[in-house]
């Protein structure tokens, strides 16, 4: 993407109600202002909050948004220019039970408080498969931690990714852990009974693996 077009979705951005760039002095300073009240002052209901950690363009923040009216969706990513199509999309179509924030993953105790949130998705993150990287893996023993305190005691995770290593990794560390794994398929579009929210929307980068038949797989689980 030229960087010019990357300005003018910046600049966009600034103009859309649905996406919030806080700084992050802003955020790490606990000044953020909708940290407990995204159902009371964002959303003004009190439908449950799904979170997509690194939404990305937003697809998968969209789709499931137009499947469940009477559920809120939050898209997290730190590149605005990216989830500037789900952003657009959902004021272009009326969607208000959408929202985006733009800021690091690593910082999402301080936008959202203990127990706000009802689920997280985690789609086709980058694996980052040097040891070195292990502390960058969003499924790793700190994400874990940290995401349980902001998901709701019965919370679930969803783990979406085309990298057998990030599928395997992530089983070993849950069964090491002793979380609960409610539901594994290592190619969600060859076995049967995965679910549909998992087959029927597909992200950008996702329909090009499936163009050289790279096995899409899928975890689902509770944090102990």
């Amino acid at each position: 993407m030229g960087s010019k077009n990357k300005l003018k979705r910046f600049k966009e951005n600034e103009t859309f109600e649905n996406v919030l760039q806080p700084t992050r002095e802003e955020v790490v300073s606990g000044e953020f202002q909708y940290k407990g009240k995204w159902n009371s002052d964002f959303f003004k209901n009190n439908n449950p909050i799904i979170v997509e950690l690194g939404c990305g363009k937003g697809e998968y923040t969209i789709g499931l948004a137009e499947r469940n009216p009477n559920i809120n969706y939050i898209g997290i990513d730190v590149k605005g220019a990216r989830f500037w199509r789900g952003a657009k999309t959902a004021i272009e179509t009326g969607m208000n039970n959408v929202g985006f924030v733009r800021t690091q993953i690593e910082l999402i105790e301080n936008i959202f408080s203990s127990h706000e949130i009802s689920e997280i998705w985690i789609t086709f993150p980058d694996p980052q498969i040097k040891y070195k990287r292990t502390k960058h893996r969003m499924t790793n023993s700190e994400f874990l931690k940290m995401y349980k305190r902001i998901l709701k005691p019965e919370g679930v995770v969803n783990l979406k990714t085309d990298s057998e290593f990030m599928h395997g990794y992530t089983l070993g560390l849950l069964h090491g852990e002793g979380h609960e794994v409610l539901y594994s398929n290592h190619n969600v579009y060859k076995n049967e009974g995965s679910p549909s929210e998992v087959t029927e929307i597909q992200t950008f980068y996702e329909n090009q693996y499936l163009e050289i038949n790279k096995a899409i797989t899928y975890i689902r689980f509770k944090i102990k």
